[in-house]
């Protein structure tokens, strides 16, 4: 039953959802401060690489 309802949730959210939740808690899991800036920083780079910005629609 567990299972089937991962499932569900994992096909009924959108990608860009899934994203937001995976960083916020990686950025919860920051020990201090300046472990906060760096997993910050780790995830503008990392969608820097993804999205570069001549690709983002304005």
């Amino acid at each position: 039953m567990y299972l089937l309802s991962r499932l569900f949730l994992f096909l009924t959210k959108s990608t860009e959802q899934r994203i937001k939740e995976h960083n916020d808690a990686y950025l919860a899991e920051a020990t201090d401060l300046y472990d906060l800036e760096f997993r910050m920083r780790k995830i503008d780079r990392e969608a820097a690489v993804a999205y570069p910005s001549w690709m983002v629609q304005r």
